[in-house]
């Protein structure tokens, strides 16, 4: 069984409570997070952020631990609808916030700023077509 660090005290009840459950779950499994993050699409990091409450994990990091631990999915599911109510936003960790290298960037943010590309390179097509079309065509 893993010795568990304490979880950050400003961690609601309910995502403690999940916390605490999944760490139950992945000590069950007798796996290290080494083999954890062989088994899932997640990394050995970010299974170390969800397990020490640093970070909410995301819905399919509980499936796949559950998938992984052979157990029933929809009570830690529910755990972790009624903890995504109460999670803190931002990091829990105190000190300054790191983007791990395995995260990806802000994919909203991006997704806006490559549409807004396509966009601008579309019309600057539509002009220089146009400005072609009816520019004279010089004799010669």
């Amino acid at each position: 069984m893993t010795r568990w660090r304490p979880l950050p005290d400003v961690l609601p009840r309910e995502a403690r409570h999940l916390v605490e459950q999944l760490r139950a779950l992945k000590d069950r499994t007798g796996l290290s997070l080494a083999e954890l993050a062989r088994r899932t699409a997640y990394s050995k990091s970010s299974w170390q952020r969800y397990l020490s409450g640093a970070k909410q994990p995301p819905r399919g990091a509980v499936q796949a631990l559950c998938r992984t631990a052979g157990a029933e999915q929809a009570r830690l599911l529910a755990l972790w609808d009624l903890a995504d109510r109460t999670w803190p936003h931002g990091a829990v960790a105190a000190g300054p916030v790191e983007r791990m290298p395995d995260e990806p960037p802000a994919a909203a943010e991006y997704r806006r700023w490559r549409a807004a590309a396509l966009v601008s390179f579309g019309v600057i097509v539509v002009l220089l077509a146009g400005l072609l079309w009816v520019l004279p065509v010089g004799r010669g």
